[in-house]
């Protein structure tokens, strides 16, 4: 089969950072699927696992972590799809990524693909999408239809897990949402996708805040830079307020958050495949979910750039773009 993937650490200008390789199908185990991959989108996880990850010795290592494609086969244990299945999922970070046109994936974080997008529009959704579910409904602990009174500040508003988030949280709870973007473009895209206000990330949050009369927060979702951000943060919660992270960083300070009792959750949704956790099944349920909002037209795809066919010189740009820290929604490819 055809896939993309890598032999060493390169910085994505080398034209070598990703490869365009011949590699043997993969065969499903017992509760896996095997889709026929069509569409792909690439997230910050991509590239920090390109540069940062060496292949195992005289293998290749393909990343991938958001697909749309046809389940081709399924394993003996196998009881919630069968061929023929149109499914998205974002897979499991101690497999191999989706970047090959075939793909092995446990049934139990897969969902049938939203009905009313294309395989593209598809593709943007779900690593996205169960980052900000759970970020906002486990990590914070909000419950669906609640939050009235409260409010939630989205600092990288405009960003993939972003972009769901805000659009999660308007049409799925009561809260107050004030995204934060730097950028006349990425300010419309938040305020289009449901945010109630918008403010400056370049500028210091809690001022922000003041001057466009919302006060402190209840709940803040730092989707990006929080060290450069955690300060400000402090100061714009409220005393007792939650503070949910997504971001590799070096280290925080703990003990800033004591005074306001602050509590601290972090998010990573590779966490219940990686673990086979008992409610591994939680993240197929929750992209159900999201596919029936989509197809209500409640929620729309935040695909945003496409760079069109999977193959390396296509990923190389994709991956460029994604490190670059300026993509607004997400970056997606489609067909071998």
């Amino acid at each position: 089969m055809k896939a993309i993937g890598y032999h060493q650490n390169l910085p994505i200008d080398h034209p070598e950072a990703l490869l365009d390789l011949e590699l043997p199908a993969p065969v499903p185990g017992e509760r896996d699927l095997l889709v026929r991959v069509s569409a792909v989108s690439v997230n910050p996880v991509d590239t920090k696992i390109r540069k940062g990850t060496a292949p195992a010795a005289g293998q290749a290592k393909v990343v991938g972590w958001d697909a749309v494609g046809t389940v081709e086969a399924i394993g003996s244990g196998v009881s919630l799809f069968r061929p023929g299945d149109r499914v998205y999922y974002a897979g499991s970070i101690a497999r191999p990524g989706a970047n090959s046109e075939l793909h092995a994936v446990d049934e139990r974080i897969v969902a049938q693909a939203p009905r009313s997008l294309g395989d593209e529009q598809a593709a943007a959704l779900p690593l996205t999408s169960i980052t900000a579910y759970e970020l906002l409904f486990d990590r914070l602990g909000v419950p669906q239809g609640g939050g009235a009174g409260q409010t939630l500040l989205v600092v990288g508003g405009a960003g993939g897990v972003g972009s769901i988030l805000v659009q999660l949280a308007r049409q799925l709870t009561q809260l107050k949402v004030i995204a934060t973007a730097s950028r006349p473009e990425t300010r419309q895209w938040c305020l289009d996708l449901g945010a109630h206000a918008v403010i400056d990330h370049s500028k210091p949050l809690a001022t922000e805040l003041i001057a466009g009369g919302h006060g402190t927060v209840d709940l803040v979702a730092c989707l990006t830079q929080t060290a450069q951000h955690y300060a400000q943060i402090i100061d714009s919660l409220k005393p007792q307020g939650r503070l949910g992270v997504i971001d590799d960083m070096q280290g925080l300070d703990v003990m800033q958050l004591k005074s306001k009792s602050i509590s601290l959750h972090w998010e990573l949704m590779f966490t219940r495949s990686l673990y086979e956790t008992p409610d591994m099944g939680e993240q197929g349920r929750l992209l159900a979910e999201v596919a029936a909002l989509v197809d209500a037209g409640r929620i729309r795809s935040t695909a945003n750039t496409s760079f069109g066919r999977i193959n390396a010189a296509n990923l190389r740009q994709a991956h460029a773009l994604v490190e670059s820290g300026k993509a607004q929604g997400k970056v997606v490819l489609a067909g071998f």
